[in-house]
């Protein structure tokens, strides 16, 4: 027997509230839990409402394979327009010839590159996991690391920073065909200058990730790899503010038509058209004179956080940050990461256990810890309410080290502030 269809008005009307109240509750309480929370996660942002309003907009129901006015699928007038705007803008905001917008993240828009490239077994130069490289550059378990021949560089075991010395020598001992510099948890500047005249004297082609400080290259707040890096990949999230997903950039016309080869239809099918409207709307935003505004608070809210964090007795890898995000050593406190950031959550502070050079323990235990403030200053928390936030998070860091029993009762002391904290700085207008 066939049970009836729903009327068409029902289906398209009806609201997630009353049609799938269990997701709808879900939702609302991830709603609360930003809310209510300090977003410390080095790879979070708050997008704004005009980003919410095109990724959940009507570009969800249609399906775009190619390029604009190269599409294998009628219906993309208006496809090809938004498309075309988030290209040109991240052209604009870059200083670059070419953009690709179609990466669904990051790791896809590395693996692009990957494959515009190499050949499978080909040698590549990357930064190791622990000393903050990211796991789409070749670490074991990726599929860059299972394809490719990774050769890895670290950092100075004094300093915790590159050795521009030793990439150099490495590069001349394996001859990398492409080497790769930015990562995931390095908190200084990269000189991508030094790195080019490495790559230079090889014959390798030079990647510059800048996932995790492309808003503070927008906004000439950290140097621009463009010029020096033959592809530069990013992400849009972060502290660009934006949705989740990658993008690539080049001045190299030759190696354009690679890159947009190895998108479509090498790695990914359709595109996610409101994904790339989301896009659009957030490199918009980037080219508006507030977002300087932004990523230079973002540089001042870090090094903020990371004074209070070191002057309060928390070890920093390098002993401070040149971007977002800071490295939390836990070695001298004989604390681990895992185990200290579910502390810190259950007082509301929201961070993530990392590696740190050197680290013997495993990916799920580490460490060390991973801060970021590009949420937080998107919210509105200036270098005043990140200083309150050290505090809180060293009294949770050295309670949990000197008396772990009573540290219920101090998260709970904790979770009070950062609760009354975040009530002066709200977020998106209460869900139905």
């Amino acid at each position: 027997m066939t049970h009836p269809l729903a009327p068409p008005s029902a289906y398209f009307t009806g609201r997630l509230e009353t049609t799938d109240p269990e997701v709808h509750a879900a939702i609302r309480g991830e709603w609360s839990r930003q809310r209510d929370g300090i977003e410390l996660i080095a790879s979070e942002n708050m997008v704004s409402q005009a980003s919410l309003d095109a990724l959940g907009s009507v570009l969800v129901n249609k399906t775009v394979e190619g390029y604009p006015h190269r599409r294998y699928y009628g219906g993309v007038e208006f496809a090809d327009a938004i498309e075309t705007l988030a290209i040109e803008r991240a052209k604009t905001l870059f200083g670059c010839d070419y953009a690709n917008v179609q990466p669904h993240s990051g790791s896809q828009a590395n693996q692009a590159v990957f494959l515009s490239l190499l050949t499978p077994g080909d040698t590549i130069l990357s930064m190791s996991l622990d000393a903050g490289g990211h796991l789409s550059h070749g670490a074991p378990a990726n599929l860059t690391g299972r394809w490719f021949k990774p050769v890895q560089y670290g950092v100075a075991t004094d300093s915790g920073l590159i050795d521009y010395d030793e990439v150099a020598d490495l590069a001349r001992l394996h001859r990398p065909r492409l080497i790769i510099c930015g990562g995931s948890a390095y908190p200084r500047a990269i000189d991508f200058a030094r790195f080019r005249v490495i790559a230079d004297e090889v014959g390798a082609c030079l990647l510059a990730d800048i996932a995790h400080f492309a808003g503070l290259v927008a906004g000439g707040q950290h140097p621009s790899p463009v010029g020096h890096a033959h592809i530069v990949t990013a992400t849009t999230y972060k502290n660009l503010r934006g949705v989740r997903g990658g993008l690539i950039l080049t001045n190299d016309a030759g190696l354009a038509k690679k890159i947009d080869s190895a998108v479509f239809p090498g790695l990914q099918g359709s595109t996610l058209l409101n994904a790339i409207a989301a896009k659009a709307v957030c490199l918009g935003e980037a080219l508006q004179p507030e977002f300087t505004l932004y990523a230079e608070r973002v540089l001042t809210n870090a090094r903020a956080l990371a004074g209070m964090l070191t002057d309060l007795g928390i070890t920093l890898v390098t002993g401070g940050t040149d971007t977002p995000l800071m490295l939390a050593d836990l070695r001298p406190l004989g604390l681990t990461g895992s185990a200290t950031s579910d502390s810190l959550e259950a007082a509301g502070l929201t961070c993530n256990k990392n590696a740190v050079p050197g680290d013997t323990r495993p990916p799920n235990v580490t460490s060390g810890l991973r801060f970021g403030v590009s949420a937080v200053t998107a919210r509105g928390f200036n270098a005043e309410e990140l200083c309150a936030t050290g505090e809180w998070i060293a009294e949770v860091i050295h309670g949990l080290a000197a008396n772990p029993d009573s540290q219920s009762a101090r998260e709970a002391r904790v979770r009070h502030k950062v609760l009354s904290l975040c009530a002066r700085f709200p977020i998106y207008p209460d869900l139905p």
